[in-house]
């Protein structure tokens, strides 16, 4: 039975809606009035929650979302949202019926898999988008004869809704544009060969959102941009306005000892202290995505930098402090207190990784506080103990 705390260990992520809101409201700024906003919460909103965040993106201008599986969709639809869904990885097509069951559209890119749903759909309708594949290399019709036959055999069967075709960039967020290019003219082509078009045509990704006209079609997709991050660390100087991060990372301190020369810290005896040294305990380790790699980075404790020692523990990592501090006391170790920042970015440079994959990592035991105007709002998630 749980008792009145929403979750029983000190270490938690908070997720600034309000800051969200005001990035989507940004870019909308930018988009020409009839460009719909599209919000990828795939992978649990790149690890901010995706439900407070589907909600909250809906609040301030998209008018539909987009996920990567169908398990996806689903457990949006379960939570309530109505809004459009489109999943845009590949699906089985025995899957078909539960996904027009819950009016999510699915991503479309061959004859056979067409063929197989249309067996399993009976007298539903589904809606699609077709994916062209202009330069990624994953999934997605390649030609225009691939794009005409798969046409053809939506338009030809009253059980598909040809709803939307889209491509994927794989180098709008650097500056050399040479391959966008290549892709973007690409999908005009294949776009200007269909028989019919249809009610959306989308190929934005949140770089090519903030760098590129998008006045040929109408719809992007907004993912890393709307979470106040930089597609690559090359856009952060020709970023059209400031990004808000939502995302920040807390702990509290759980014990404090000091140690003496020559007495080592954590696994392996990497750490050996050459003087009398406070040593902090954090209740966050590798099984929550704080990886061993971290070893050394700086995290914020009491208002002043404190860097790990000795090897992160799948549970626990320790700490240097400047002087002792008391138990209970907070730490932050993605976001701001006091004067010092450690932003996302930082610990992507730490790990020689993207922003993307830091805020993913953080994994499902870590609960996320949702805030909006500096007070929590009323759904507080810990996904362990969630339903």
């Amino acid at each position: 039975m749980r008792g009145s705390d929403p979750f029983y260990r000190d270490t938690w992520v908070e997720v600034q809606l309000d800051a969200i809101e005001e990035n989507i409201k940004n870019v909308r700024k930018r988009l020409p009035k009839q460009t719909a906003i599209i919000a990828v919460v795939k992978a649990n909103a790149y690890g901010h929650g995706a439900y407070e965040v589907a909600k909250t993106a809906l609040a301030s201008g998209a008018s539909g979302l987009a996920v990567a599986f169908l398990d996806e969709a689903l457990a949006l639809r379960n939570d309530g949202i109505r809004a459009p869904i489109l999943v845009l990885g590949a699906a089985r097509p025995q899957d078909a019926p539960i996904a027009a069951e819950n009016a999510v559209s699915l991503t479309v890119f061959q004859t056979d898999w067409l063929t197989e749903a249309r067996q399993h759909l009976g007298g539903q309708k589904l809606s699609v988008h077709i994916k062209c594949d202009t330069g990624m290399g994953r999934i997605g019709v390649r030609s225009t004869e691939e794009l005409k036959a798969v046409e053809k055999l939506i338009e030809s069967e009253t059980c598909f809704s040809f709803d939307g075709i889209f491509t994927h960039f794989a180098t709008a967020d650097e500056i050399d544009t040479a391959l966008y290019e290549k892709q973007y003219s690409r999908f005009r082509e294949m776009v200007e060969s269909l028989g019919t078009r249809p009610p959306f045509v989308h190929c934005a990704n949140s770089a090519a959102a903030l760098r590129f006209d998008q006045t040929p079609f109408n719809a992007v997709r907004l993912g890393i941009v709307m979470y106040g991050l930089a597609p690559s660390p090359e856009m952060k100087a020709i970023l059209p306005f400031p990004l808000k991060e939502a995302f920040s990372l807390h702990t509290k301190v759980t014990h404090v000892k000091q140690i003496h020369t020559g007495d080592t810290v954590s696994y392996g005896a990497t750490y050996t202290a050459d003087q009398d040294e406070w040593i902090a305990t954090l209740p966050i380790g590798y099984a929550d995505g704080w990886i061993r790699k971290l070893q050394g980075q700086e995290v914020i404790v009491g208002g002043e930098k404190a860097p790990i020692v000795g090897r992160i523990c799948m549970d626990q990592c320790m700490v240097k402090l400047p002087h002792a501090v008391p138990v209970g006391t907070e730490a932050v170790l993605i976001g701001r207190q006091g004067e010092y920042l450690v932003s996302v970015d930082e610990i992507a440079e730490k790990l020689e990784t993207i922003n993307y994959e830091v805020t993913c990592s953080i994994s499902a035991r870590v609960p996320r506080i949702f805030m909006q105007k500096g007070q929590k709002v009323t759904k507080v998630l810990n996904f362990l103990l969630a339903k």
